[in-house]
């Protein structure tokens, strides 16, 4: 337990060192508010649909056990959702928007614990070396597209709707 309090504070001090202070409030607000182009946005969802799809047909293809599947397929969506949270998080905090420690240090955990979740279940699964590759490669694809997903849609709710200072 004292280990992973020590690794949740070094955590939380350290990224919220980098993130908060490389902005101030009303600097940051105005650089955010700028059109993300739509090259950016189609490549974040060609990434997301790429990773999606390639995991979902590799699970629907495979010899595994139903059980197995449920495993692979609920670690994709808690590691989809957790990850998003995670990106609300930081960029509330990066606009000043109220964030518990609790809370933050939650959407960290939720997003690594699927990634160690998949190593495991990999590691002990009985499946060739390149198809753990495949759902290993696929799955991060997803996590990365997702956030820049996320990531596009505030950002266009915020040049629509620009924040008054």
């Amino acid at each position: 337990m004292c280990v992973l309090n020590n690794c949740y504070y070094f955590l939380n001090a350290f990224f919220t060192r980098i993130i908060i202070t490389r902005f101030t409030p009303k600097q940051n607000l105005k650089d955010m508010n700028q059109k993300t182009s739509s090259a950016f946005i189609g490549a974040s969802w060609v990434a997301l649909a790429t990773g999606l799809i390639g995991y979902l047909i590799g699970l629907w293809r495979s010899d595994m056990l139903l059980s197995e599947k449920g495993y692979y397929f609920t670690i994709l969506m808690y590691g989809l959702f957790a990850v998003v949270s995670l990106q609300k998080a930081v960029r509330d905090r990066i606009e000043n928007v109220p964030v518990t420690d609790i809370y933050f240090g939650l959407a960290w955990f939720s997003s690594l614990l699927p990634i160690a979740l998949l190593a495991v279940g990999l590691w002990n699964a009985a499946l060739l070396p390149s198809e753990k590759g495949f759902y290993a490669f696929s799955f991060l694809l997803s996590l990365f597209a997702i956030i820049a997903v996320q990531k596009n849609t505030r950002d266009i709710q915020v040049y629509k709707n620009p924040i008054s200072e």
